[in-house]
């Protein structure tokens, strides 16, 4: 049975259409969510896109936390459902809880746009089991919220279990802490990520294909999963 895989729209979002044809690519069925969905519709995963969501008021994901859909992925992920949170994604599940820190401005106040190499630091998580550790892939990173911060504890804490899931390699894009670039919840089911996977998922668009092993990894990983 092919795997169903949630895209969630806010008002604002604007990588939705993006996330959806990657998770095409990979193999899966998207399914797209409503950010006032009371339900999931049965999905198998979801992913929460790069946007700006509700403009962005009061903090980067802070209203979208709210939304009544998101009630329902925060139960479901404490439940083991697969959480892909990408760049406004990742500011919505730390709002959330569902991850430590938060993503504050860019240290040098500026929007930065560029492609990016990161190394993937965690393969045990539900998102990233289809790269080695240590492998380098190429990306592309657009944010200007995306300095990723938490306090020592946090930091040091989430070193120790192996809970950075990438880094930036060769210049930090934004001022985040231990250059970190994304990193998961202790059962590895829940991830965010500053850089957008789902823009290099095919040689016409994007700099490589290496963001297409986020969406092949959860398929790996529901195969495998208890029924």
């Amino acid at each position: 049975m092919t795997a169903r895989v949630g895209v969630v729209t806010f008002p604002g979002s604007l990588d939705d259409g993006d996330a959806a044809r990657a998770v095409r690519l990979a193999g899966a069925e998207p399914v797209r969510l409503w950010h006032g969905d009371a339900e999931l519709h049965g999905v198998d995963a979801v992913v929460l896109p790069g946007g700006f969501s509700y403009g962005d008021y009061l903090r980067c994901g802070a209203i979208a936390r709210f939304a009544p859909v998101m009630e329902k992925i925060v139960d479901a992920s404490r439940g083991g459902l697969p959480v892909l949170g990408v760049c406004n994604g990742f500011q919505i599940l730390c709002e959330a809880h569902l991850l430590p820190g938060a993503l504050t401005r860019n240290q040098h106040l500026h929007f930065r746009n560029r492609d990016q190499v990161l190394r993937v630091e965690s393969t045990s998580t539900a998102w990233t089991n289809a790269f080695q550790p240590g492998q380098e892939i190429l990306i592309p990173v657009k944010n200007g919220e995306g300095c990723y911060v938490a306090d020592t504890a946090t930091l040091d804490a989430l070193e120790a279990e192996g809970r950075v899931v990438a880094r930036y390699v060769g210049g930090n894009p934004n001022g985040s802490q231990r250059d970190i670039a994304a990193i998961t919840n202790p059962a590895g089911n829940v991830v965010g990520i500053m850089p957008h996977p789902e823009h290099a998922v095919e040689a016409l668009t994007g700099p490589s294909l290496d963001g297409l092993g986020f969406f092949t990894s959860v398929l790996k990983h529901l195969v495998g999963a208890p029924a």
